[in-house]
């Protein structure tokens, strides 16, 4: 059963021409216990399509349905900070904070309650690799790797249903990627998360369970389950 449709979901940009669109009659479903990537090459709407996954961006033409709900109809700031995790390319982790304290700042915003917070986000980190030692360290102190590790344990301190992640991999070597899509594939197998992640690499979708590539503008995107052209 799908946790997230999109169904004949359109978008344009405000100062387009009315029949200019940079999606176009998308069609989308999404499952939890998943991993599935979105290919396209840049100008094709990728990052646009987790803008409106994500509440961000409302669509011109059709709907995205959450949970039998439409996005629109529900609170899209309680929706972010306790449905969906995002993960960015560029990590958005505060430089000042400590990898925990990075993990600790997220379960405030969100207003999680754990009993002891400093040992919930230990054990997060420690689940995507980081040890107690790296996890007192700044940020700055550690390498993108270590990074983005941090930035996927601060997205699940809320425990949420999806992971979009937009380019997790963009600026690490394949080794690291490896490491990182083995956290991801973990993540939907034992936790029943639905992974959605935005990327251009070649490797990254060949490991994942199902494939959508965006064709470019005012095109429909094509639904290839481990198909790659």
């Amino acid at each position: 059963m799908s946790i997230l449709k999109l169904e004949s979901v359109g978008y344009r940009y405000d100062d387009a021409p009315k029949d200019e669109f940079v999606l176009k009659d998308i069609n989308y479903e999404f499952e939890l216990g998943k991993t599935y990537a979105i290919k396209g090459r840049s100008g094709s709407g990728k990052t646009t399509l987790l803008s409106l996954i994500s509440g961000l961006e409302k669509c011109n033409e059709g709907k995205i349905i959450y949970e039998d709900i439409e996005l629109r109809d529900i609170n899209l700031d309680k929706y972010r900070s306790k449905s969906i995790g995002i993960i960015f390319q560029s990590y958005n982790l505060l430089p000042h904070l400590t990898a925990m304290e990075n993990v600790i700042l997220s379960m405030d915003i969100s207003k999680i309650k754990y009993e002891n917070k400093k040992k919930k986000a230990l054990e997060l980190l420690k689940q995507v690799g980081i040890d107690e030692k790296q996890a007192n360290r700044r940020i700055l102190k550690l390498s993108g790797g270590e990074q983005q590790r941090v930035a996927i344990a601060r997205s699940l301190s809320y425990n949420p249903k999806i992971i979009l992640a937009d380019e997790p991999t963009g600026n690490l070597d394949q080794d690291t990627e490896n490491d990182i899509l083995k956290i991801f594939k973990n993540l939907a197998k034992e936790q029943n998360k639905c992974i959605i992640i935005v990327t251009h690499s070649k490797n990254v979708a060949e490991q994942v369970d199902i494939v959508f590539e965006l064709k470019g503008k005012s095109k429909e995107i094509k639904n290839k389950s481990k198909l790659l052209t």
